[in-house]
């Protein structure tokens, strides 16, 4: 049954919003809803979902970006175990929304419920948060035929670039996604608090945190240069690759990837499988390689501790690289952005949308490994254009990416369904 994470008190004259997506933490879009929902007349809500509903659904994630088999989805099993898992929960909104009420409907997990929510009278977005520029036969074009009947009950869809959404889609709005700067996760903190949060969690020195698992030989020294991903183990964030970057790196460079722990996030099933090859990644690497990386599991159980550790690992950082092989958008960049980090990101999906290359960050080819290797090399052997890039990273996402834009730009959706 769908849960409520942030109710609100009735009595508003205008619509209200009712977000529902597929977990309160551990992504993206749980931490962009989080704090849009208090800029908002808005609810909350996160569906509940098995194993298999989950790894169905992390296929479909694969096969809008192109990188699924499309073939499965012609056996009519999978599907009818989706909408089988959803069916019961439309039954929550029968007693929260009203006639004109806006429900949000977050990325694929939760497209299923389009059809009955929109029979209860309310009026039905669809906000899909990822999805890559690819040929329709590569697979998005099963997963619109695979969804037809929920697409011709939406009143609207919103994607972060036109090339994401669906084809003939009435009231088709692109919007950015946003983070919020005074958050635990991106507000200030000084040169002491990063370096007592970094020892305390175990990555500078040999203490053992409960919130915090670090996989390391030796604990990454003070004077490091330090290249960060933070990222979920997730296959198109290729992480393993970014392991790899460190052959050849200067010796005294070191590389940490970070993410949160995979056990604890269900819709997201490959996490533990991705570790494991980062893992074996790091086994085929020379001992001198492999004692300059550094793996962080950070637990959802405590989120204030979990966003603390972030951003402290984010002011750590000399450069920031994010790898990803498709990225509808990338929130993690734009969280480095605002810290004034140079950013080293993979041309491609909603990256290239933050990052105007040698402007406010350098775009590579996350392919090639050799030009990863030098786009990092030569920011981390010139403080100065490191310095520029951050400068000008920080100002274009205070400008373009705020909590209160994102809002405004809700609030404008809204009003053009009435």
């Amino acid at each position: 049954m769908l849960t409520p994470v942030w109710e609100i008190e009735p009595g508003s004259e205008e619509p209200l919003i009712v977000h529902v997506n597929s977990t309160a933490t551990g992504g993206g879009v749980s931490e962009l809803l989080r704090g849009l929902v208090r800029h908002q007349f808005a609810g909350w809500a996160v569906i509940a979902g098995t194993a298999d509903f989950y790894a169905l659904t992390k296929y479909l994630h694969h096969l809008l970006h192109g990188r699924a088999d499309p073939g499965l989805l012609d056996d009519p099993a999978p599907m009818r175990t989706y909408r089988a898992t959803l069916a019961p929960q439309s039954e929550w909104f029968a007693r929260r929304v009203t006639h004109g009420d806006v429900v949000v409907l977050h990325d694929p997990q939760t497209l299923g419920l389009a059809p009955a929510v929109k029979a209860m009278g309310a009026r039905v977005v669809w906000h899909c948060h990822i999805g890559a520029e690819v040929p329709p036969e590569r697979g998005p074009g099963a997963f619109w035929r695979a969804f037809a009947p929920e697409l011709a009950t939406l009143d609207a869809v919103v994607t972060t670039l036109p090339g994401f959404a669906p084809p003939g889609v009435r009231n088709q709005f692109v919007i950015p996604p946003a983070i919020d700067p005074a958050a635990t996760k991106n507000r200030e903190l000084t040169r002491d608090e990063v370096t007592s949060v970094l020892a305390e969690n175990g990555l500078t020195t040999d203490r053992v945190s409960a919130g915090v698992t670090v996989t390391q030989e030796q604990p990454l020294p003070h004077d490091a240069r330090v290249v960060l991903q933070v990222s979920r183990w997730d296959r198109l964030k290729d992480m393993p690759g970014v392991a790899r970057c460190i052959v050849g790196l200067p010796e005294d460079v070191h590389l940490v990837l970070a993410g949160t722990d995979p056990t604890e996030i269900p819709d997201d099933p490959e996490g533990l499988a991705v570790l494991a090859e980062v893992r074996e990644t790091l086994a085929g690497l020379s001992e001198a390689d492999r004692t300059r990386v550094h793996l962080v599991n950070i637990s959802l159980k405590q989120p204030e501790h979990n966003a603390l550790v972030v951003n402290a690992l984010q002011r750590r950082a000399d450069v920031v690289l994010q790898k990803s092989l498709e990225e509808g958008f990338g929130l993690t960049a734009t969280e480095a952005m605002v810290k004034g980090r140079a950013v080293v990101a993979s041309a491609v999906g909603g990256l290239r949308l933050q990052i105007e290359d040698g402007h406010n960050g350098l775009l590579v080819d996350p392919a090639d490994l050799d030009g990863v290797r030098a786009a990092l090399t030569g920011l981390l052997d010139d403080p100065a254009l490191r310095g520029q890039l951050g400068e000008r990273a920080r100002a274009g996402v205070l400008e373009r990416y705020s909590m209160r834009r994102l809002a405004a730009d809700y609030e404008s959706l809204v009003a053009r369904l009435t």
